[in-house]
Formats: C-alpha cells, structure tokens, sequence
C-alpha cells in the first residue's frame, strides 16, 4: 500500500501520484478531458489572482466542477462548492459568511449582483501554469442536502473528505460513475475515489433519464458505480441495465434495504454490491458487501482506520480521521455529542447480532403516542414482489393525531392491478404479518412513480 501523501499535498498531485494521466480521463454528456491536459496548463483564466482567495465554485455543470477542484486545491484558501440546486436567495448572506472574495464559474454570472466582486471563467486547459511550490490548506466547504430553508455550510479539508480512499489503489482502466452530483458529498466521494485512487470518472447529466446515462456508462466501459438505492431503482426499470456489467456496484445516501439489495445482485450477478453509511458531517463510516441489510454489530468499536462507532441513546454516533472540522457561519450550532462523536440522527435497531436503520430520529410518526419511522415500514412494503417502491407519510387524524399511508409504484409486471383492492389487501396482510397494528398503513395509494430529490433521495414531506 502506497504511503499517505502529505496533508497539504493538493488535489492534482494526489491525482498525478496514481499515475497514467494520458489514459485517464474526465467525461461528460458533451466533452471528454484528459487528466495530462493538466500536467502545465490552466484551464483558469487570471489563475494567480485566485492565490489565498476565498471562492465560490458554481457551474452549471459537473465536469467544469471538477476541473476548478483540481485548480483551486491547494491554491485558494477556501473552497465554496455551490450544488446545482442552491436557492439564490441565500447567496448574499453564504458570500458574507464564507467571506468569499472571487467566483468560479464556466459562465458568467446572470446576476453579478449575486456573486463575489472577482471572476475567473473555466475553459480549456490553455494557460501555461507551474503547480509546483507551497500549498496552502484549503478548506472544502460543502452544504447539507436539507430540503427546507437554509442549507448548513460544512467545513473539510481534503484530508477528511479522502480519509476513506486508498491512494492510488485501482489500475488506470478502472472508470469511476455516479448517479449523484459530484457537488453533493456522496458523489464528491466517488469522484475523489478515481482521482486520488487512480482511475476515470464519468459524470451523469441533470435530468438524463436513467437509461441513457446507463447507456453511456456502458460505452465508457464504466467498473465502478454508485448511487441512491432510489436512483438504483429507477435504474432497474431500464432495458439498457440488463447490458451494463459494472464490477463494482454501491449505494449510499439511503438506507439500503434486503428488496433493492436482492434486486441488484439479480441484476448485477457477477459484480460486488456494497452499500455504505456515509454522511456529509460524520463522512463515511463502513461499506458493508455481505449481501444483507444493515451492519454486523461487531462494526461497533474502534476500527483500524481510526473509525469508532457507536449508538448512543439509539442512533448511530461516529468520530473519524473523515468527520467534518464543523459548520462554517454564526448560530449554527454542532453537530457533536458531549464526546465529540458526530450525532448522524439515524436510529438502528440491534436484532440477532446485527444492527438495522429504522429511520431518522426527527423523521417519526406520533401514532396515538408509538412512534413509527416511515423507512422501517417502507422496507417491509418494499419486500413484497408486487411493489417496487414506497413512500410511508402521516395523515392528520382527530382521534390519535396521526395515522400512516403509504404510496406504492408497483412493479412493472403487476401494474395492471394498479386499482386492484385485492392487492392492497394482500400488501397490508404482509404488513400486518410483521408489523405492530400501529405501523401497518392504513390506507395505500398506488402511484406510478415517486419524487426524487436533488441529493438521490425520496422527498419526504408532510400531510
């Protein structure tokens, strides 16, 4: 195993470390950039004027996303990495705040009144540059993916958010792919897995349909691909997916359960299908590849690579070399527990030596008092071979508060049945089977198809 680099070693010359810059490559719908491009040219224009700089990095797309990475680590002081989805509302007050002072774009602003005072536009790598000297130790400055309100700024270093990643760990011809946004912390984490370990990244397009971005994969002879269990059910439902053969598939963002897990190794039979815990403060916690839901009690402790884990009052608690440095702003609090673990807000369930996610801690259903997470009844409905996915909500109800309803997609092979009472009957029955009486819904809407928000993940919403 290669040795750490340095803790100041930036982006680039981690990526130039793994090697093989001339077959290794960035790939968008539109354009394909090889890493060597790189090697004595800019793609920034106006380069040194972004030194110690505060900037905020936002593009309309991944792949200019990923080449101002590779040029502002190591040579800005803070890097403000804006998704896609980011409210324009807020803008002013997230300048203030991470007191940037220049823009990073592929296009210029539409509003410059929402933008630092400095500019420098991302083109084709052109302008000679040396990478060479010292580096500063920029701050990566990621948001959470809350769907209301303000979204929390949080603050790594490229040692935290790569303290997972073997350097230099796969051979060139490895092609890294991903549903999610590289500007969000599940898809930065796979594109950081091909730059720092050694291989290619191939980027997904915003609105692609699923199986032209399968389609693509498989032209770019794509190994290695992550997503959502959400985006990999979408997946599924492709023509194009029964051609695709990754050796490595993975999901993360949502827990995974037994049916999506089942459903890919079907799908997938000879590559590895993982699915990992990971989240934008905490960082990645484990990967677990032995083909069932949740994690074996025996990952809770201190691991190897300095991961300790526990649960503590319920939900699962974790202090890492990958934990975030904390929330950048005024009034925004921590996310810490008096012990200094990162508190994830998941809640796990121990049953026969292995621990299950049941749903987040602020996501419960007050029943007449007993609380229900959606997520554990969603992956009850999810296992029955009618339905390929499910959304489990509250509805008022005057006598106990609240009562759960579920919305089904069924699968594609019974969708005939959609307004089928004999199925809902049959669905509630296998709840009822496995269910206390309060958690079994009580009423099911068939849907055909089922939110998806920005991060790859169901959107939850109220009654």
């Amino acid at each position: 195993m290669p040795p750490p680099l340095h803790d100041v070693c930036p982006l680039w010359h981690r990526a130039a470390a793994a090697g093989a810059l001339d077959r290794r490559f960035l790939l968008d719908d539109r354009e394909r950039v090889a890493l060597g491009a790189f090697a004595r040219r800019s793609a920034l224009s106006q380069r040194e004027a972004l030194r110690g700089a505060s900037v905020l990095l936002r593009t309309k797309s991944q792949l200019p996303t990923s080449i101002g990475l590779l040029e502002l680590d190591g040579l800005a002081r803070r890097i403000v990495l804006c998704p896609p989805d980011l409210d324009t509302r807020y803008l002013p007050d997230i300048i203030v705040d991470a007191e940037a002072t220049a823009l990073v774009c592929d296009q210029p602003p539409d509003d410059p009144a929402l933008a630092p005072p400095r500019c420098s536009v991302i083109g084709a790598p052109s302008e000679s540059c040396s990478r060479d000297g010292e580096a500063l130790a920029t701050e990566w400055i990621m948001f959470t993916s809350g769907t209301t309100g303000r979204p929390k700024m949080v603050v790594h270093s490229l040692r935290s958010l790569a303290a997972a990643i073997t350097p230099a760990a796969s051979p060139p011809e490895t092609v890294w792919s991903t549903f999610y946004d590289v500007r969000r912390y599940g898809g930065l984490q796979i594109l950081l897995r091909a730059l720092v370990g050694g291989g290619s990244m191939v980027f997904s397009s915003a609105g692609e349909p699923a199986g032209a971005f399968i389609e693509r994969a498989i032209a770019a002879n794509v190994s290695h691909i992550s997503g959502t269990p959400s985006h990999w059910r979408r997946a599924t439902l492709s023509p194009s997916v029964t051609s695709f053969a990754p050796g490595y598939v993975r999901m993360s963002g949502e827990a995974a359960d037994q049916a999506i897990i089942d459903k890919l190794h079907e799908v997938f039979p000879d590559a590895q299908v993982a699915h990992a815990f990971a989240t934008t403060e905490a960082g990645v916690g484990f990967e677990v590849g032995d083909g069932f839901s949740g994690f074996p009690a025996a990952y809770i402790g201190l691991s190897r690579r300095g991961i300790e884990i526990r649960v503590v009052d319920g939900t699962l608690r974790i202090r890492s070399p990958g934990n975030a440095m904390g929330y950048l702003g005024v009034d925004v609090g921590s996310f810490v527990d008096a012990d200094g673990r990162v508190d994830t807000k998941d809640v796990v369930e121990l049953r026969e030596g292995r621990y299950h996610f049941v749903g987040r801690r602020d996501g419960v259903i007050n029943v007449g008092g007993l609380k229900v997470h959606p997520e554990e009844v969603e992956a009850v409905l999810n296992s029955h071979p009618s339905v390929h996915l499910s959304l489990v909500r509250a509805r008022r109800s005057p006598i106990v508060g609240a009562i759960v309803i579920a919305e089904v997609v069924l699968d594609a092979k019974v969708e005939e049945r959609a307004g089928s009472k004999a199925l809902e009957t049959e669905i509630l029955d296998a709840c009822r089977a496995v269910l206390p009486l309060h958690k079994v819904p009580a009423a099911i809407r068939f849907v055909p198809a089922l939110a998806v928000g920005p991060a790859g993940k169901l959107v939850r919403t109220g009654a």
